[in-house]
């Protein structure tokens, strides 16, 4: 007998004792399952639910104390076996929520490692860590929708959009950089076969309407933004690289300028991420950060949320933790190791 068989067939008694009793036997028959995930089917087709989850369900109605609660469990339970309940922005099953447990709801995200499966490789001079746009691209999209990363560098956006079945553009101003993503993307696999696309170019300037035509595409349904923490990191000797900006107001209104161009393009209601870090210099903490997501919202988007992240092995301070701890101690501030993820809706 299939398992939502099976479990119809136990929630129509009326009798707690045989219904314990069934659920109790269910239970010892899966306890034995070797497989990560136990196969059944609905309608026809194949489907699957973690080994370990399934378990947990039934051991949760064993708890139970009366009738009531009992068929409440076991016909949740066959309702995430049988019915899909999806949003209109991803393809999570929100009647097996339990499921995603690697998805992080909270506003603090901390990395010990960054994900080098695959293409994946920390080189690139200002990358960041793959599992910020998995996150992103898991919560906020479907599969076969269009993505846009205005600065795309070593294409880790772009990587994931091929492992997530999701189409992706991006935009990098160096042809150098440009190149090289292009080569690193091109050995990711590509099993749902996706369109990924680079555009040499200023992401400020760029006919993006143009671009999307002839890819026979209206719109994006998510921007993840990863633009130069100003002049921290100089990518380039190029007068509209954000990273030459000879000031924060220069810096922000050429960030602005990407905004406006890329905020048409995107859906309403649809999301888009700016991940973002602040700048010390010359004793004084510039919160680039606060000055980006102001920019943002006076554009039109609405913040969602904020999110602070946490990775310990950046390149730049790897190896000169103590001496930063040092500069720390003896210049009256406090060595931040943060990043912050602004999430905004159109």
């Amino acid at each position: 007998m299939n398992l939502i068989s099976k479990l119809d067939d136990i929630v129509s008694s009326e009798d707690l004792t045989t219904i314990k009793k069934n659920v109790l036997k269910l239970l010892n028959e899966f306890e034995g399952h070797t497989q990560q995930v136990v196969n059944y089917t609905l309608n026809g087709n194949s489907h699957t639910i973690k080994t370990e989850l399934l378990l947990k369900e039934l051991k949760q109605i064993l708890e139970t104390k009366t009738i009531e609660r009992t068929k409440y469990y076991l016909n949740r339970l066959v309702k995430g076996l049988s019915v899909q309940k999806e949003s209109k922005i991803n393809d999570l099953n929100l009647n097996r929520w339990k499921e995603y447990d690697d998805i992080i709801t909270d506003s603090l995200w901390l990395f010990d490692k960054r994900d080098t499966s695959g293409v994946h490789k920390a080189g690139y001079w200002g990358n960041f860590i793959p599992q910020i746009p998995n996150q992103l691209l898991r919560r906020f999209t479907k599969k076969g929708e269009w993505v846009l990363d205005p600065f795309l560098g070593s294409g880790t956006t772009l990587i994931e959009c091929k492992r997530l079945g999701r189409n992706g553009i991006g935009v990098e101003l160096n042809p150098s950089v440009a190149k090289s993503a292009g080569s690193i993307i091109e050995k990711e696999k590509n099993p749902n076969k996706v369109t990924t696309k680079i555009i040499r170019g200023n992401s400020s300037r760029v006919n993006f309407q143009a671009e999307l035509k002839l890819l026979k595409v209206n719109s994006f349904q998510l921007i993840i933004m990863h633009p130069p923490y100003w002049d921290i990191i100089k990518f380039s000797d190029k007068k509209d690289d954000l990273s030459n900006a000879n000031s924060v107001q220069s810096f922000l209104q050429m960030f602005g300028g990407v905004v406006e161009n890329i905020y048409p393009q995107l859906d309403k209601k649809r999301y888009c991420a700016v991940v973002i870090g602040d700048k010390y210099e010359s004793g004084e903490w510039i919160p680039l950060g606060f000055y980006i997501m102001q920019k943002m919202m006076n554009k039109g988007f609405k913040l969602k949320s904020t999110i602070i992240k946490n990775f310990d092995q950046t390149t730049a301070k790897r190896n000169q933790k103590e001496l930063w701890r040092y500069r720390a101690l003896a210049g009256g501030f406090y060595v931040f190791k943060h990043e912050y993820i602004f999430l905004f809706q159109k």
